[in-house]
């Protein structure tokens, strides 16, 4: 408890007692293509400037609100990409990765920054901080008391995903059935956005299939898991729901998952540091030649194919809404795609994007004060001073 609020008291004086003065946060416009989440919309910008905060909002292209929803009064409108530019004490907020470049990070900085698990590209982003002393407060590392964190597109990534995936399914299928699987081995770009959940099943449900596909979600139990059994039960899909129950102890390949199911879809959230004793493989390279395989679409909500620990070794590059299917079996009879976009959220952009702001808006209030921001300075420190600075 000590050593807690030390920590608290420290991150306090590295900002200078900013709160009472008020923080200066910048929400800058997502540079990755397709992105249209935002991490704040008009109503939790209100609420920082009534708590006393100064707020920029740079300009958007792809911003799922017009910029003129943002206009309201004290608050600042910044060109996009204008956060470079920024006054060094401004909090930069975002959502995904930063655009490419080798220039010190000088800010604080708050997104998703997929970081501390090993991945190809961490040493070069931590470097940029360590060389411009700037921090990083990982949004997915936001975490309560308990280790869940504070806020999530959990729902919405799940919900999407098997959206895409029955979709991707129903696809394959018709391909097999008319004989093109083999010269239509990836599905074609899904650009549509939608403002509601219950809009995006219907247009699912609005291609034919000869049968309902039958679906099993691993990690049920969990918010990504949830909407992505929520959207099965809305597109007429038959769900098997694995949590930690099904699943502990076994390390895999698991042939049920290519035998007795359609559409596999993977909800689970890796540790940054999984004991060697934990480490399992879902399905492998060799497995997945099983001639007995049922098995047509993978959805793998968790993407993380750069991670040394992926249960799924199976892909190398993540997908996206251009391209969304990756052919990993190429037949004209029994094709398997795979789904890995890292932003399906971006698809119901506007209701993922409430959702999430809904559950940080408090945090953000009290930013840098509490454990849930101590925390997460903490394990970008560790991992930043372990970083080798000639990566």
């Amino acid at each position: 408890m000590f050593s807690t609020v030390l920590k608290a008291q420290k991150v306090k004086r590295s900002f200078h007692m900013d709160q009472r003065r008020g923080i200066h946060f910048w929400l800058r416009a997502e540079q990755k293509p397709f992105e249209h989440r935002s991490l704040l919309l008009p109503q939790h910008v209100k609420s920082l400037i009534d708590a006393g905060h100064k707020v920029t909002v740079e300009e958007s292209s792809q911003r799922c609100l017009p910029i003129d929803q943002y206009k309201i009064d004290q608050v600042n409108i910044a060109e996009e990409g204008q956060w470079v530019n920024a006054p060094k004490d401004a909090v930069i907020l975002g959502l995904k990765e930063l655009p490419e470049a080798d220039f010190p990070l000088v800010h604080t900085h708050v997104f998703f920054g997929h970081c501390f698990k090993g991945q190809s590209s961490a040493a070069q982003l931590l470097n940029r901080f360590k060389e411009g002393n700037g921090k990083l407060y990982d949004l997915e590392f936001l975490v309560d008391d308990s280790g869940r964190r504070v806020s999530a597109f959990g729902h919405a990534a799940g919900a999407v995903g098997m959206a895409l995936g029955v979709l991707a399914w129903k696809w394959a299928k018709q391909n097999v059935a008319a004989g093109t699987a083999s010269e239509n081995k990836l599905h074609p770009a899904v650009m549509e956005t939608f403002p509601t959940y219950k809009a995006l099943s219907e247009w699912v449900n609005s291609h034919p299939s000869e049968r309902a596909p039958k679906a099993l979600v691993v990690g049920a139990l969990g918010r990504v898991g949830g909407g992505a059994v929520s959207m099965a039960e809305m597109c007429g899909v038959e769900v098997t729901k694995w949590d930690v129950k099904e699943t502990e102890g076994k390390k895999g390949p698991f042939d049920e998952i290519l035998l007795d199911y359609d559409i596999f879809v993977n909800t689970i959230l890796l540790p940054p540091n999984l004991p060697v004793e934990k480490r399992f493989q879902f399905l492998t390279k060799e497995s997945i030649q099983n001639p007995e395989r049922r098995l047509t679409t993978i959805v793998d909500i968790s993407c993380d194919p750069n991670n040394a620990l992926n249960p799924l070794p199976i892909y190398e590059e993540s997908t996206d809404f251009p391209q969304p299917t990756l052919r990993v079996i190429d037949s004209a009879t029994n094709p398997l795609d795979l789904i890995g976009i890292d932003h399906l959220p971006s698809m119901v952009p506007a209701e993922s994007s409430q959702e999430f702001a809904n559950g940080l808006l408090p945090h953000l209030l009290n930013f840098g004060e509490t454990p849930v921001w101590t925390r997460a300075l903490d394990l970008f420190e560790e991992n930043r001073d372990k970083v080798n600075s000639s990566c």
